[in-house]
């Protein structure tokens, strides 16, 4: 088994450093890490950071700023400046879709997302199939700038782990250890 890859952080652009930093500690206890790229700098429109960071040559990047979330990889806000950018990606886009949030509390936090300024597409729903267990639920919300954010949470172990290789992330201690293995 390979070890030692795991998620290190989510990049995700946004209209506003300051403002999405915001929803993002007021929503979720996310806590400034630093700025690799401040506001007072000038914009990077440079050919070498068009190349690298496969942008439009009309787009140039502006702030960067890492955040921690209370567990989990890191969140990196970039803010980008131009005429050429697009809005938020629906779930139907190709590429990256959501960013998936597990809470403890899935109907705390839906109220500190919605507090915050970000819309619930639907009220909570179980979770069904491999992932069903008393009290597994999620919701799709959309961030202020219209990111889609899945609020997910599973305090009860889920079926899959009787058949898959290993065990996701998982709040219990000892995820593949949650179910009896069939014998």
């Amino acid at each position: 088994m390979t070890r030692g890859i795991r998620i290190d952080h989510v990049g995700v652009t946004v209209p506003d450093i300051d403002a999405a930093t915001a929803f993002f500690v007021a929503a979720f206890d996310a806590v400034v890490l630093y700025d690799m790229r401040c506001r007072t700098e000038a914009p990077n429109s440079s050919p070498e950071a068009h190349r690298y960071l496969g942008i439009p040559p009309t787009m140039a990047q502006g702030a960067m700023r890492m955040l921690a979330l209370p567990e989990g990889p890191g969140l990196e806000l970039f803010e980008y400046l131009g005429p050429d950018q697009h809005g938020a990606a629906h779930p139907s886009d190709l590429g990256w879709q959501h960013l998936a949030i597990y809470a403890d509390d899935l109907d705390e936090t839906l109220a500190r997302v919605e507090a915050a300024g970000g819309t619930r597409n639907s009220d909570p729903r179980d979770l069904r199939g491999l992932e069903a267990g008393d009290g597994n639920r999620f919701v799709y919300t959309r961030t202020p700038w219209g990111s889609t954010l899945e609020l997910v949470s599973y305090p009860s172990p889920q079926p899959y782990l009787l058949s898959a290789p290993r065990a996701k992330w998982a709040p219990w201690p000892v995820a593949a250890e949650a179910l009896p293995m069939p014998l």
